[in-house]
């Protein structure tokens, strides 16, 4: 297997409610990640995206497996301290299997989206 594809997904116990929630999440996007899934769809910037994807035992919200590289969009409790230390926690989590994770906030995505996704096509070609 190919290292460029390979990731972890969770135990087969939390599998199965990870997946659940993956699957409301997806029929559920926020309006800030609908905007962005608008420009990642379909290969739209030159590389496959999956949303809500279960990695290790997180879910993220946009995942290019080719890139490794995972983007995040926050609402509004990412700013509450104990979300704040348990997103670096996860971050690390993730970087540590290899992924680069950046993130942005509803409000980046909803009022800027055009230069959200000029960062991203800039860090998937120096990727």
């Amino acid at each position: 297997m190919s290292n460029k594809s390979f990731y972890c997904t969770s135990s087969p116990d939390r599998y199965e409610i990870l997946k659940e929630f993956a699957k409301q999440n997806r029929a559920h996007l926020t309006l800030a990640e609908d905007y962005i899934w608008s420009e990642l769809k379909d290969q739209a910037l030159g590389v496959r995206f999956r949303r809500q994807c279960i990695i290790g035992d997180y879910i993220v919200d946009f995942v290019c497996l080719s890139k490794r590289l995972i983007i995040e969009v926050d609402g509004a409790y990412h700013f509450e301290l104990e979300q704040q230390e348990r997103d670096f926690a996860r971050t690390a989590s993730l970087e540590r299997m290899g992924f680069t994770v950046i993130r942005y906030t509803n409000e980046e995505v909803l009022n800027n989206l055009p230069s959200v996704v000029n960062q991203i096509q800039t860090i998937i070609h120096n990727i």
